[in-house]
């Protein structure tokens, strides 16, 4: 069995098994942190899961690391082009239902999972009868910080997203199982059936925001999540893309940001929320001679947002 994506091709093993997972990865110059993620995906107590590898054109040996140990229970995607990652992911969840997986997990690959994440996310989908469940998540380092246990939306800032407990250690209140409207899919686990309801990534994001995205339409869908405190993962943040403040990542935060905005409110209230963001980036560099840069980068990236948002929806737009 063969299937095509655009100019990618895959073969797909002719493997259908209740309750399998399909872990879906995007890489890009990934070469550096894949080891300890392949390793800790080895060590999982919850074994009946494929990994789906889409990789986007990596210029380093990413590829050859992906291929070399290539089999039923890792399948490789290989794009001749940088297809972004909400159109990658796409690709992996297409695999994984033709594969006939029963749930999909969106997952960084620069991330070391503890040995029962994977069994404690399954678990917490039947005890919570819910369609999503999130892990906690810690910094790589340093490693007893929270990076997001959960998140949510703030409807009185545009709907931004916020992560729940970040840079706190473990305390009661973060170590309790809770619903959720939010989990960034560094790493989430979904029920196939959720894509039935509510449609595959958005991929006119490329990169950041398809995730706000994709939660919103699930939380408006009135679709249930629950944060998971017990499965655990560590996350090398920012270690792919060049840090948070690097031009790639003012620029797609940015257009992102315009591009929920515009799609998600209505005119006026997506041209008030992205005028004042843009404004309070133009206060800042006012003050600020060093931020002048990014707030022009910042600044390209809300405008071609905007223009993407009110553009025509393609076919696989969400």
């Amino acid at each position: 069995m063969s299937a095509r994506y655009k100019d990618a091709t895959v073969d797909l093993p002719k493997v259908f098994v209740s309750g399998k997972v399909g872990i879906v990865t995007v890489t890009f110059n990934s070469e550096a942190v894949l080891p300890e993620f392949f390793e800790s995906l080895a060590a999982q107590s919850y074994n009946n899961f494929v990994l789906i590898a889409v990789d986007n054109a990596s210029k380093d040996g990413t590829l050859s690391m992906l291929k070399e140990n290539s089999s039923e229970r890792r399948i490789v995607i290989a794009n001749s082009t940088n297809r972004g990652v909400a159109e990658a992911n796409n690709q992996g969840i297409r695999a994984a239902i033709e594969l006939g997986c029963e749930y999909v997990m969106l997952l960084n690959n620069d991330v070391v999972v503890d040995r029962d994440m994977l069994a404690r996310l399954v678990d917490g989908l039947s005890e919570h009868q819910c369609s999503m469940t999130s892990p906690m998540m810690y910094f790589h380092n340093p490693p007893d910080q929270i990076w997001a246990a959960g998140g949510g939306f703030r409807s009185r800032s545009g709907f931004r997203v916020y992560h729940r407990h970040a840079w706190e250690k473990d305390s009661p209140q973060s170590a309790r199982e809770k619903r959720i409207d939010y989990t960034p899919t560094c790493c989430v686990l979904i029920q196939r059936e959720v894509f039935v309801v509510i449609g595959l990534m958005d991929q006119r994001y490329f990169v950041y925001s398809d995730d706000v995205d994709f939660m919103f339409r699930a939380r408006q869908a009135g679709l249930v999540m629950f944060f998971i405190p017990d499965a655990k993962l560590w996350h090398k943040v920012n270690g792919l893309t060049g840090g948070a403040k690097s031009d790639f990542s003012y620029f797609y935060n940015a257009r992102g940001r315009a591009l929920f905005l515009y799609k998600h409110l209505n005119r006026a209230s997506a041209f008030f929320w992205a005028t004042l963001h843009t404004g309070f980036d133009l206060l800042r560099a006012a003050f600020r001679t060093e931020f002048r840069h990014p707030c022009s980068v910042k600044r390209r990236g809300m405008r071609e947002g905007r223009q993407t948002a009110l553009k025509p929806l393609e076919e696989d737009g969400a």
